[in-house]
């Protein structure tokens, strides 16, 4: 039976996914890509086949977060013990005295329900980055690095054992400042061949300039210097995509870049769809993706 996977995945509003393969299926993380007052809770979409996706509604627990009003969004999950945990950024803040930030949540379950884990994670401006935007990277010796950052700053840390809060950099620091070239928000770690793929968004998450670029280095925690785009606007297809995460199927030897785009001729900056599409390479460089209204997997 053909595999076809159809863009976008759903009719709903959906951004910054963040996917993963866990317990037999697929998994991806998503915004409600609403305005930011209606943006209260995270939904999740899971698949064993990448084709027919189910949805999970309203995955946190939000009762345990102090504070919390709005602007729940881009969240990030990661296996660590058994147990899952999802970084979510709260309030969208804009100066260190307001409450929000970086929360955590736990779950037994991908699917969640995901519950308060430990105070605030991150929830002041360090090197000038504001905290939204998380990404949790799991290296092959199961060492949890987060990456996050607005406001044209992205910085890593090294999360502990019990995931409640990090270790000392060689700096002295908690975390330290890895900001590429064009680097505006929304980090993505991917390893392969046991180089490190940093991929980020440049532009405007609201507009056509919305792009994604990457870089490569042999140390995840620096080199990432020549950068190059790999996903733009193509005005026969989509417009304004970013905000990427990937997925991995070994049994084709297959990378795929999960992404939220707009669709061609609609204003509203929130009107973003979920879609995959192929990531191929070419040695250590990647591919300039192709955006597809539809395509099979061979």
């Amino acid at each position: 039976m053909k595999q076809i996977i159809t863009n976008p995945l759903s009719e709903r509003w959906y951004a910054d996914p963040e996917a993963r393969f866990y317990e037999g299926e697929y998994w991806i993380y998503v915004t409600h890509s609403l305005p930011y007052h209606e943006q209260k809770n995270i939904d999740v979409l899971h698949s064993k086949d990448l084709v027919n996706w189910e949805i999970c509604e309203n995955i946190i627990d939000m009762s345990g977060f102090y504070g919390y009003r709005f602007a729940i969004w881009a969240p990030t999950v990661i296996e660590k013990n058994n147990k899952y945990y999802l970084i979510f950024a709260c309030n969208d803040i804009h100066k260190d005295e307001e409450i929000g930030g970086l929360e955590i949540a736990v779950a037994d379950s991908p699917a969640g329900p995901f519950k308060a884990y430990t105070d605030t994670l991150v929830g002041k401006f360090i090197n000038g980055a504001q905290p939204i935007d998380a990404h949790l990277f799991k290296d092959d010796d199961d060492t949890v690095y987060l990456l996050y950052g607005g406001w044209r700053h992205c910085n890593i840390g090294i999360l502990n054992d019990n995931m409640d809060g990090f270790i000392t950099l060689d700096n002295g620091d908690f975390f330290k400042e890895i900001t590429p070239e064009n680097y505006v928000e929304a980090p993505c770690i991917m390893k392969k061949d046991s180089k490190y793929y940093f991929m980020w968004s440049s532009g405007s998450w609201t507009n056509g300039t919305y792009n994604v670029r990457y870089a490569v280095s042999d140390h995840i925690l620096s080199g990432y210097s020549k950068s190059e785009c790999i996903l733009k606007e193509d005005p026969e297809i989509a417009t304004g995509p970013g905000h990427n995460g990937f997925l991995y199927v070994p049994e084709k030897d297959m990378y795929l870049m999960v992404y939220h785009r707009h669709k061609i001729g609609e204003h509203d900056g929130n009107a973003r769809y979920l879609c995959i599409d192929q990531m191929q390479f070419d040695g250590e460089r990647i591919i300039p993706v192709k955006m597809t209204h539809s395509w099979e997997i061979l």
